[in-house]
């Protein structure tokens, strides 16, 4: 597969795509600028094209040279609504910005067409390579499958993999997943409260939904630590309140916003239903009407266990020992490559970006303005994600599980 001359060939052009995308973000599911640097990017190509129509998707298959199944590799490629604060000379340019690395993930995912198509002929089936819009809570991967990425090659696929890029956390280079549950599953909370507006000199003739709202918010903490077991994690943030217009007015009514994380099923059942009513019961109490809306948001990120030992054996493999680390218990950010690995086994793969100089436990996180995500590991992500196809597809073509690949190979 690629050799390190072969993908370092690429980087130059794979930092011209991504600091393009990068000075021009584009938000939701309508990316008609990134799409179009796409598509120039992958021309010349022998893939087969095919456009979203409900949102402005890209999936290109590569049909390999010997029959197979299919692997899909995905990119997402839409951008935050806050502005960024780096003072790059390539930031954005607008009220928008690449904070999750998604313009990285999509110059990977070019790079990574670029290598596979140049071993076609080796190459043991197809790859579906999903250039995908809409992550940022717009169910981008939910409706691609709706307009039938799965079935791009005329089969779906045996396995599927993404990278996530982190400019913080990790160090700079390292590859990390686990079997199992990577990231969490989240929910929306929005709590609107409605009692009796009046003066702020008689609060005794209102219903205060300033006051009830603040006793739901300190209360809900409390939620977690008597539902979700110790060993076990769920996270509840409130991100949004809005009240009022003066400072002597009680408000009739205050609304307050904010995401709910968990791991499992179970943790999450207990939590809405714990959530709702405690909402109700505190505005009981205060006199006051509260209505608790829980919106799923997105599943928990569970990895197969075989394609996660797979994608570390890969890593390990393309790049030494010294370049992965087992992820030792979940994150409780969520991802909508969910929805895939929902139908499909397959494993996302963390991939520290933090630039060399800068200590990844103090970096800026994703999705703070000020996050920087090192862009000479292009062609790392690109080789290590052609890697993973041709390699499954190779697996396959022996007609071997992973766990047997694996075991011949130990022995």
């Amino acid at each position: 597969m690629p050799t390190s001359t072969e993908s370092q060939a690429l980087q130059a052009d794979l930092v011209r795509l991504r600091r393009a995308i990068h000075r021009d973000p584009e938000l939701g599911l309508d990316l008609p600028r990134t799409r179009r640097r796409v598509l120039d990017a992958l021309a010349g190509l022998p893939l087969e094209l095919t456009l979203g129509q409900e949102l402005g998707s890209v999936t290109a298959v590569l049909r390999g040279g010997r029959p197979g199944p299919a692997v899909l590799l995905r990119g997402d490629m839409d951008a935050l609504p806050l502005a960024e604060r780096t003072g790059l000379d390539y930031a954005s340019r607008v009220e928008a910005m690449h904070a999750c690395g998604h313009d990285l993930h999509t110059a990977m995912l070019v790079g990574a067409a670029h290598l596979l198509a140049r071993r076609r002929e080796n190459l043991s089936g197809d790859v579906i390579f999903m250039f995908q819009p809409g992550e940022e809570g717009q169910d981008g991967a939910a409706r691609m499958i709706r307009e039938g990425v799965l079935e791009a090659a005329g089969a779906p696929p045996i396995a599927a993999y993404a990278i996530h890029v982190m400019s913080a956390r990790f160090p700079h280079g390292v590859l990390t997943t686990r079997p199992g549950a990577l990231l969490a599953g989240g929910d929306l909370l929005h709590v609107t409260v409605r009692g009796k507006g009046g003066h702020g000199s008689a609060p005794h003739l209102a219903r205060d939904t300033i006051g009830a709202a603040a006793a739901m918010i300190t209360a809900l903490p409390g939620l977690l630590t008597r539902t979700v077991a110790p060993q076990d994690t769920a996270v509840l943030t409130i991100g949004a309140i809005h009240a009022g217009s003066a400072g002597n007015v009680i408000p009739d009514s205050t609304e307050f916003r904010g995401t709910l994380r968990w791991h499992t099923p179970e943790i999450r059942d207990a939590l809405r239903a714990g959530l709702s009513g405690t909402c109700r019961s505190i505005g009981h109490a205060f006199g006051v009407e509260a209505d608790a809306h829980v919106t799923p948001y997105v599943t928990a990120t569970v990895n197969d266990a075989a394609e996660a030992a797979f994608a570390a054996d890969v890593a390990t493999a393309l790049h030494g020992p010294h370049r992965f680390e087992e992820l030792p218990q979940p994150l409780c950010a969520g991802e909508d490559f969910s929805n895939i690995l929902d139908h499909i086994p397959g494993a996302m793969i963390l991939l520290g970006t933090c630039p060399p100089d800068t200590d990844p436990a103090t970096a800026p996180d994703i999705h703070s303005p000020y996050a920087i995500f090192d862009d000479t590991i292009l062609s790392d992500g690109a080789s290590y994600l052609a890697e993973l196809a041709f390699r499954r597809l190779e697996i396959a073509a022996t007609s071997k599980t992973i766990a047997e690949q694996s075991l011949s190979h130990s022995a």
